[in-house]
């Protein structure tokens, strides 16, 4: 009753506020206008937007712009590598206060352990994380995950107040030909008034109809302009996506330019490290570059996540919301001069100013176990009579791959690696139970001339995945990741180029933001040393396995015609 009574009263002018930005540009998403006034702050809540407050501490705006502070919709914390506390201080900086995780990856490895440890580190950030729960523990069952996670599963943590919903619902096949299992877990959201978010990439006419009438809400997975108004049509929100590996909002932009965007919001999904110190505030500036209006990319950026997710108290500035704010000079460049989280500044000029040094993250098991491997397990053998082997063709800065049948080249009646075709040797190794399981086939379009790479990050089971020139270095490359429990590497010779361990879930490093990128750097340099000619090779490869993006992936069960969802012959 005290604090209704206190807010009130500053609200009125009776009281002091706490903090007064005096002379602000506030850009009201509200009602989509700007305009000067004050804003007054009591404890973490905005009690008043109107002029001639008094504050125990004010700040002179002197006409620059305030607007809520921004929101990712949906991001992989561990897609950037990074331990909750790290990614945080790269983030608010730019304006980003507020989180939707999906822990989708080390729920693949963990279970409700990996969900439970995203918990424990981020609970005491100051940045909002909020969860969705992973819907599709393994993605399918073209693939091993870690543990495998149902309805009841779910069910454990689904009141949890820091739970929206359920995330991304990959296995839309199973929904729309009523999977039992899936439709289980669409309910549970349903059930429970809480978001379920949606992944259907290319889903189209009736078959998209049903995906949504199923209680599907958003998809993060347009590509196209026609992709993205067909499921605004039918009531989708649309999560424009400008991940490292996927970017999608310059395709996307006459969609904000030219209908309603209310239901549109901003997403990373995946990124590593050197793309997150311009987070959402670099969408936001890239949006009103190519013509959006600025304010409806700052209502993308804010208001529409907030509400979509059933968030009252953020995404605007107005009485009674959380005083999350960030203010900009022009509405331009989206450079913050100040973020407020809480009513609280907590970075200035691009540099954090609050300490997070004492946020340790929780112990966690080791998660590479893998059956014990020997080189031989790597070859291929070519059956008599089959000369072509399907071949997985890598796009640029897309997910979605294309298959081409190609001429095998045959040494002493095994498949191998072809430099000069760039045709490449992949294989993914199952590293949670050590079943044994290895997915063979061939790759095109990294071009590399010697070598190998090798990663554990690899959607969604996150088995280890090797690509290479020859035999021997990818087995050195598999052996030495499951000596470091994770991780990326670059081999040539039977020596190691550059080495970032992962130990964490074979996700994630406990080594400071700095050291993480330096780290990815020399990755970088030695994938180019070796004839990489991708730009980030760990991306792309860590997305071949991922069997719900056509049209033509890899498991460790075996290459996947995704068109079919079903395990293909690799040889033609």
């Amino acid at each position: 009753m005290k604090n209704i009574e206190r807010i009130i009263k500053v609200s009125k002018g009776e009281d002091l506020a706490d903090l007064v930005l005096k002379n602000a540009k506030l850009v009201n998403v509200l009602s989509e206008e700007i305009y000067e006034t004050d804003i007054a702050i009591i404890d973490d809540k905005i009690a008043g937007i109107s002029k001639d407050y008094k504050g125990k501490e004010e700040i002179d705006l002197k006409g620059a712009y305030v607007t809520p502070s921004f929101i990712d919709g949906h991001v992989h914390l561990e897609s950037s590598m990074l331990m909750p506390s790290e990614f945080a201080k790269l983030i608010l900086a730019s304006g980003t206060t507020t989180v939707i995780a999906d822990p989708h990856e080390i729920s693949n490895v963990m279970g409700l352990q990996g969900i439970s440890f995203m918990r424990e580190a981020t609970k005491n950030l100051p940045l909002d994380v909020y969860m969705m729960l992973p819907s599709c523990v393994p993605a399918t069952d073209l693939e091993t995950s870690g543990v495998e996670l149902n309805s009841y599963d779910l069910a454990l943590l689904i009141d949890a107040p820091w739970v929206l919903g359920i995330a991304e619902m990959m296995n839309f096949p199973g929904v729309i030909n009523c999977d039992k299992s899936v439709l289980s877990k669409i309910q549970l959201g349903i059930e429970k008034h809480k978001r379920v978010d949606g992944h259907a990439p290319n889903l189209s006419g009736k078959d998209l109809d049903a995906y949504i009438a199923s209680g599907v809400a958003s998809d993060h997975e347009c590509t196209t302009p026609e992709e993205a108004v067909e499921k605004l049509r039918s009531g989708m929100h649309i999560m424009i996506r400008e991940a490292t590996g996927a970017r999608d909002l310059e395709a996307l932009i006459p969609v904000l330019k030219n209908y309603n965007t209310r239901k549109c919001m901003f997403v990373t999904d995946d990124r590593h490290p050197k793309h997150l110190t311009k987070h959402i505030s670099r969408m936001v500036k890239k949006a009103v570059r190519l013509g959006v209006d600025p304010i409806k990319a700052i209502q993308t950026a804010s208001l529409n996540t907030a509400e979509y997710f059933n968030l009252s108290n953020i995404g605007a500035i107005a009485p009674g919301y959380k005083a999350d704010i960030a203010v900009f000079n022009d509405l331009q460049n989206f450079e913050p001069k100040m973020v407020f989280k809480n009513g609280k500044l907590i970075a200035r000029d691009g540099k954090v100013t609050v300490d997070m040094t004492e946020l340790k993250p929780p112990a966690l098991r080791g998660s590479v176990n893998i059956k014990y491997l020997y080189k031989e397990d790597l070859q291929i053998k070519t059956p008599a009579q089959k000369k072509n082997i399907k071949t997985i063709n890598v796009i640029p800065q897309q997910l979605i791959t294309k298959l081409t049948v190609e001429p095998a080249k045959i040494e002493n009646g095994l498949a191998v690696s072809d430099t000069e075709k760039d045709i490449l040797k992949i294989a993914v190794i199952e590293r949670h139970k050590a079943t044994g399981n290895i997915g063979l086939g061939f790759v095109k379009g990294f071009g590399l001339k010697s070598g190998a790479i090798a990663s554990t990050v690899a959607h969604d089971s996150h088995n280890m995945i090797v690509i290479g020139t020859n035999d021997d270095d990818m087995y050195y490359a598999a052996v030495e990741l499951v000596k470091s429990q994770g991780g990326k590497i670059i081999v040539e010779n039977g020596k190691t180029l550059a080495h970032l361990p992962l130990p964490f879930a074979g996700l994630m490093s406990d080594k400071p933001a700095e050291e993480v990128m330096a780290k990815i750097n020399e990755l970088e340099n030695a994938a180019q040393k070796i004839g990489c000619k991708i730009a980030d090779p760990f991306m792309s490869m860590a997305f071949l396995s991922l069997s719900v993006i056509p049209e033509i992936k890899i498991t460790d069960k075996g290459l996947i015609d995704v068109n079919k969802f079903e395990v293909t012959d690799l040889f033609a």
